[in-house]
């Protein structure tokens, strides 16, 4: 059963993350925002804190128990619901802000989750970021064409990443790249690939729509050489530790994007609604809808849409941590909750008029900021193409 009520240790940890994104977050937001490609220092001070918290580590241990069957009836609100929880306070405050945070990486995600015990000890405190797009593979991660070659105790590495998030800032990126082009997604495999290495170079910093306190970088490699030991996992062509293991890191942080969509929509709502108190407009939820005005009536439809998604993303996350296959569930949860953020940070701003569109209020980079969550890992389309391949019982080369 899933208890929809938070228990007092994730009550404590969210009270924490909402004094961060209130007090620091929200402070230094437009700072940053104007300032694209400035390192946030501020967030310094956080990371050490958030180790603290584990919730970094939370989200891969919640990666290794997928890994696991279920055991007894005994019910886990563990890593993953309390990475969840904590992002959604946190992009209450600021989305960019929360996506440069020291060693909170997707590529971190990754580590944990395709790495063996001698490199999960070697790679622990380090930042990394996960490369994974190319000019010519976006959604379809599995078109990867970046290289790695194995020269005696070497693996060398070519090809072009592009959208890699903490790219530069990182210190080191997770590079996805296939051992044999003939082979398919059996062939990919994961290299922890420290900055300062001959042959990677961050060669662009990308100006974004949003998100601008987080860099988004492109990086190139060029006969870039690494330790053997530093391909994640097995050089073994083996799906379930390879392609695999970037599916299942999504599995696990796409509940967390869904919960950064939960978090900026609760902003706009609740910002919303202030501004329209101020004009006399109050929502009232006693009584019929069609007794609403218009404005009431709109506040409530998106409200419940807010609910459906938050609910989505609250369920991922729980059969995460109990160790129940979640793909299909993630991908809803994150087409719901990232198509409804983007609905309402829009609509929060069409509703407050100036207010809503000028730089003296945060709605109008909410709603810049919400767009990014409905496209990194994984847009709408792929994640209802999932969905759909996951309720139909087909395969990826049965339904495209």
């Amino acid at each position: 059963m899933i208890y929809l009520e938070l228990p007092e240790n994730l009550r404590v940890l969210v009270n924490q993350a909402h004094q961060i994104a209130k007090n620091v977050f929200r402070p230094i937001s437009r700072k940053y925002d104007e300032a694209e490609h400035e390192y946030p220092k501020e967030l310094d001070m956080l990371a050490a804190l958030m180790d603290g918290l584990n919730a970094g580590g939370g989200r891969q241990d919640g990666i290794a128990a997928l890994k696991q069957e279920r055991g007894g009836d005994k019910v886990n609100n563990g890593a993953n619901m309390a990475t969840c929880v904590g992002f959604t306070e946190f992009c209450w405050g600021d989305v960019g802000l929360a996506l440069s945070i020291p060693r909170q990486g997707l590529g971190n995600a990754a580590i944990t989750a395709v790495a063996n015990a001698e490199q999960k000890k070697r790679f622990e405190g380090v930042w990394a970021a996960m490369a994974i797009t190319e000019p010519g593979a976006g959604s379809d991660s599995a078109n990867i064409r970046t290289t790695a070659r194995l020269d005696g105790d070497e693996w060398v590495l070519n090809g072009e990443k592009i959208y890699v998030t903490a790219g530069s800032r990182a210190d080191a990126v997770v590079v996805w790249a296939t051992l044999d082009r003939n082979l398919g997604r059996a062939a990919i495999k994961s290299f922890v690939v420290p900055h300062g290495t001959p042959g990677i170079e961050v060669v662009r910093l990308d100006r974004k729509l949003g998100i601008r306190a987080s860099d988004t970088a492109s990086i190139t490699l060029t006969d870039c050489r690494i330790p053997k030991e530093n391909l994640l996992g097995t050089e073994d062509i083996d799906t379930d530790t390879g392609f695999g293991g970037v599916m299942q890191t999504f599995d696990n942080t796409r509940p967390t994007v869904a919960a950064m969509a939960v978090g900026v929509a609760r902003a706009a709502l609740e910002h919303t609604r202030e501004l329209l108190s101020h004009e006399g407009i109050k929502v009232r939820y006693r009584g019929s809808i069609h007794n609403k005005s218009a404005v009431e009536a709109e506040l409530i439809r998106m409200e419940a849409e807010w609910e459906a998604g938050r609910l989505l993303m609250l369920k991922a996350a729980w059969m995460a941590d109990n160790g129940i296959p979640n793909s299909m569930e993630a991908s809803m949860s994150k087409a719901k909750a990232a198509r409804v953020a983007n609905e309402i940070t829009l609509r929060c701003v069409e509703l407050c008029g100036g207010q809503g569109y000028s730089q003296r209020n945060l709605l109008e980079k909410w709603a810049r900021d919400s767009k990014i969550l409905d496209i990194f890992e994984g847009t709408q389309q792929i994640q209802l193409l999932i969905i759909a391949r996951r309720l139909l019982g087909k395969r990826s080369a049965e339904l495209r």
